[in-house]
């Protein structure tokens, strides 16, 4: 609570302080549009492009900004920036932002251009001198005209065929940092944990010891399959993106897949619950050859063959070890 007793209203503020406030404002965004550039620069080089030239403009910002300051208050600028004003936009730091997708990214841009423009409007009401006035006018009018900026600077680095790469390139990431480990997972956490289960339900027909077994399988088998998957490759040079969100995918379907025919044993009636059980393990098993069919492009009857298959045989297995 002291922490923001100690922050100023905007309001309050001297047009030398909202000055200020500007430049330091437009310094910052320069320097999340060029982090946003080199982020992007390996793999979508003509969008970095993009963010380049946003900077530069940004940067021809706050030049104007600094030269209309000496004009009025002289060469020393006070130190104020975005946190030392209460209820002010703040920016998200880079390294919160550097791992999000090529769509999210261009997101995150207009909301700062927004945000600019409300800034500049505001601060424009809030002087009188005519000079500075005008500037901040123009600047939230050039903020408001930036996504027409980004507009022309992407019709110029970013052709049909640079657009159509990109995205190429985007949705091949995706794929092998969340779908691909998911989908590894999913298969792994449904298919390896039905034999302990139903072995377990058949030797027992005990509802509650078969849940527990069901539980720790498939939370056991999520913790091995996230590690392995975060261990196996940190992505360097295969390209499938950070090992902690493979692990991540990966260890969450993994136990998602287990439980999801371990949960039905809740129900106190035995028949009810492997009946309910083995209808989600079918669902579970068609889901996943959906999945391969849509993002991994297998046929769907050779997915179907392959998982369907393989998981009633191992339902059966399970089923019969139990009964013996």
């Amino acid at each position: 609570m002291f922490y923001f007793t100690q922050r100023r209203r905007f309001n309050e503020l001297s047009e030398q302080e909202i000055l200020a406030l500007a430049i330091s404002s437009e310094e910052d965004d320069s320097r999340i549009y060029r982090g946003y550039a080199e982020r992007l620069r390996e793999d979508y080089p003509a969008t970095a492009a993009v963010f380049d030239g946003m900077a530069a403009e940004e940067d021809t910002h706050r030049a104007a900004l600094i030269d209309l300051h000496e004009a009025r208050f002289g060469p020393t600028i006070p130190l104020i920036r975005r946190e030392h004003v209460a209820g002010f936009y703040a920016r998200r730091p880079i390294w919160l932002v550097e791992n999000l997708g090529l769509d999210r990214i261009r997101e995150e841009a207009a909301v700062m251009e927004r945000d600019a423009e409300r800034f500049y409007t505001a601060a424009a009401a809030r002087t009188s001198d005519a000079a500075t006035r005008k500037l901040l006018g123009d600047l939230a009018a050039a903020e408001a005209g930036h996504q027409v900026t980004a507009t022309e600077l992407g019709d110029r680095h970013l052709g049909a065929e640079e657009t159509d790469a990109e995205d190429a390139t985007a949705h091949r990431q995706f794929l092998l940092t969340w779908v691909q480990p998911g989908l590894a997972g999913l298969m792994d956490g449904s298919v390896s944990t039905l034999a302990p289960i139903f072995a377990t339900a058949f030797a027992t027909q005990d509802t509650w010891t078969t849940f527990l077994v069901g539980v720790a399988a498939s939370v056991g088998a999520g913790i091995s399959m996230g590690f392995t998957e975060a261990a196996s490759d940190d992505g360097a040079l295969s390209g499938r993106g950070s090992p902690l969100k493979r692990g991540f995918a990966s260890g969450v379907m993994t136990t998602v897949g287990g439980l999801g025919h371990a949960l039905p044993y809740l129900i106190p009636d035995f028949w009810t619950a492997t009946i309910i059980a083995v209808l989600i393990v079918f669902v579970e098993l068609w889901a996943i050859a959906w999945i391969q069919n849509r993002f991994m492009e297998t046929p769907f009857w050779r997915a179907a063959l392959q998982v369907v298959v393989g998981g009633a045989l191992v339902l059966a297995a399970g089923v019969l070890i139990g009964s013996g």
